[in-house]
Formats: structure tokens, C-alpha cells, sequence
């Protein structure tokens, strides 16, 4: 039998409006939404005080927009570049001492760039420290001949690397 009067649909149910209320609170739900959690029917303002999680970092419920991150849940801004101080939400981003870092900056700060190509050494690759510079494997070669130098004896001209053939040849 459906109601007499005004009435409402809401969960596959006919409502009188007085009679369908926040089972915490009692206020009316007929205006301003609400949420369904275990059988029972919150208002938004309850629904948040009961079922809402804590922000890891400040510790006070999120509303609205959530942040996932390190197996955690933060607002939106309280998850943000320990640099630049933009929210990350999408975005890949690195960890350094416990601080999490958006790409651009972590490059910027951490990033180890070869001085034989100007691009960055990543996570795997082969590379090797000499004269006072990171190289990729192969981009350590004679700067006048080009052959890798890698394991080799080689001489230094102007920060520049030289093979034994060309170590005294004008650079």
C-alpha cells in the first residue's frame, strides 16, 4: 500500500518524510543527502563523525576529497611535495627521508644527471663516478674518438676524457 500524502523514494522504499531520519541524530532527511552504512541511515554530519577515517598526518577526519598514499589515508592537502608544497593526488611521486617529493622536484633535488648526455642516470642503470661526475656506461667515452673508456686506463683534459692515444693530442 503506498502513502497517503507527500512521500519520498528512497532505498527501494516509500517514505513519509517526517519518518525517514538520521538513525543517530533524528533529524529529517529529506533535504541535503544522506548515506546508508550497515542498514542504517546517517545524515552527512553523523555519517562523517562515525565512519569517516583520520588523516595520517593531521589526525582530523576527511570530508570530501581523499588522498590514498604509503597504505594511509590523508586529505588531499595534507599530502603535498615536501618542496614545492602542491598537493600530489595523482601524480607519481618519490620518497626521500620519510618526505614525499612530486617528480619535478625530486629530480631537481635527488636526481643524478649524466655528464656525458645531460640526462638522468635511473633506478638500474649502469653507470659509473669519475672525475667528480656521474656517467652512464656508455656515455663515458674519448672525447675525441669516442671509444668507451669504461674499465680503461684514460687521462683527463679540461674534465674531459681522454684515451691513451689522445691523452696528449689538442683538445
Amino acid at each position: 500500500m503506498f502513502p497517503r500524502g507527500r512521500y519520498l523514494v528512497a532505498l527501494g522504499r516509500s517514505w513519509h518524510p517526517e519518518e525517514f531520519t538520521c538513525s543517530q541524530c533524528k533529524a529529517v532527511l529529506e533535504e541535503g543527502g544522506f548515506f546508508e552504512e550497515r542498514g542504517s541511515v546517517y545524515c552527512t554530519k553523523c555519517h562523517d563523525n562515525r565512519y569517516a577515517p583520520n588523516c595520517a598526518k593531521c589526525k582530523k577526519k576527511i570530508t570530501g576529497e581523499i588522498m590514498h598514499a604509503l597504505k594511509m589515508t590523508y586529505h588531499v592537502q595534507c599530502f603535498m611535495c615536501a618542496a614545492c608544497k602542491n598537493p600530489i593526488r595523482n601524480q607519481a611521486f618519490y620518497m626521500e627521508e620519510g618526505e614525499p617529493y612530486c617528480e619535478r622536484d625530486y629530480e631537481k633535488m635527488f636526481g643524478t644527471k649524466c655528464h656525458g648526455c645531460d640526462f638522468k642516470i635511473d633506478a638500474g642503470d649502469r653507470f659509473l663516478e669519475a672525475l667528480g661526475y656521474s656517467w652512464h656506461d656508455t656515455c663515458f667515452v674519448c672525447a675525441l674518438c669516442q671509444i668507451n673508456l669504461e674499465g680503461k686506463t684514460f687521462y683527463s683534459k679540461k674534465d674531459k676524457p681522454l684515451c691513451k692515444g689522445h691523452a696528449f693530442a689538442p683538445v
